[in-house]
């Protein structure tokens, strides 16, 4: 691997490693936001704030966008809206830690939708990985399971999540990543908008209340999507999934640090099997000298 291309790929784990910690973040603010505003009504306020955002900031890329980036951007952003959607509204009906633990799942789905829709061969680290990503989420978030209307949602939203780091993952193009970000930014707050229909989206009740979605449309936003999008350009799907396992760590870490948990075994040893899957698929094979090709599409 060339020291330029070496850079790129450690600086897309890292980006997209911060891009986990600000949706960690987010898991105490949204539980206390839907109990507060409906749902749709939440994402769409949301939605439409970071739309606006990213349309001031990068209009001009959205001209030189080729249509058929405008489609794979408009599909994209219809896969995460509609994700959203059914994941936020499953948390109406599941405790956050279950509705964590089935989210989670779209690390097994991804490599599962990359093999199946664009035959990738995946090396058995990569399943080993798999494995020790799916039984840290499950010591982190998993307290109990019921099944319920909410799990069903959460478990069809996981899937649709790893459909979109998949399609992410093939047509993300670095010189792109502004503009399809700002698209599929587009899409969602379209799909969020119309799901408050017909009365149309309501806004939210009051400062705190208004501050949380600010944090939440630029941040875990806007920022989240530009973040995610750029860093997809330099990495698999399956290696991007691996790495926002990450999500439910920041969560936990963020809930000890506000007084909300307390620090256990559970997520001690979650974090560390987490972080385990981290290194096989993301650390490994640079020390074993895998050139930066093989990388990206083996893992």
């Amino acid at each position: 691997m060339s020291e330029s291309a070496a850079r790129t790929s450690m600086l897309a784990t890292a980006g997209l490693t911060a891009v986990t910690a600000v949706w960690g973040s987010t898991f105490f603010l949204i539980k206390d936001v839907v109990g507060r505003m409906p749902v749709a009504d939440f994402l769409a306020v949301r939605f439409v704030v970071a739309a606006l955002a990213m349309l001031l900031l990068f209009h001009r890329a959205l001209l030189r966008l080729p249509r058929r980036q405008w489609l794979q951007g408009l599909a994209l952003g219809a896969l995460y809206g509609i994700s959203q959607l059914l994941q936020t509204s499953g948390q109406v009906y599941v405790s956050a830690s279950v509705s964590g633990f089935v989210t989670g799942m779209y690390v097994v789905f991804t490599p599962l939708l990359a093999t199946l829709l664009l035959r990738q061969r995946l090396p058995p680290v990569t399943w080993i990985a798999v494995l020790l990503a799916l039984g840290g989420l499950g010591l982190l978030a998993l307290h109990g399971f019921e099944v319920s209307p909410g799990v069903w949602l959460t478990l069809i939203a996981a899937a649709l999540y790893a459909l979109h780091i998949v399609g992410l993952g093939q047509w993300s193009r670095p010189g792109q990543a502004f503009a399809i970000s700002t698209v599929q930014m587009l899409a969602i707050a379209a799909v969020c908008l119309l799901a408050t229909l017909p009365h149309g989206p309501t806004l939210p009740p009051d400062r705190s209340v208004w501050i949380a979605t600010l944090y939440m449309a630029l941040a875990a936003g806007a920022g989240a999507m530009l973040m995610q999008t750029w860093a997809q350009a330099h990495m698999s799907a399956t290696r991007a999934a691996i790495v926002m396992t990450l999500e439910p760590v920041f969560a936990a870490a963020f809930a000890v640090a506000f007084g909300s948990d307390q620090l256990g075994w559970r997520m001690l040893i979650g974090g560390a099997l987490v972080l385990a899957a981290m290194y096989l698929v993301e650390l490994a094979p640079r020390r074993a000298g895998m050139p930066a090709e093989a990388i990206h599409h083996e893992v």
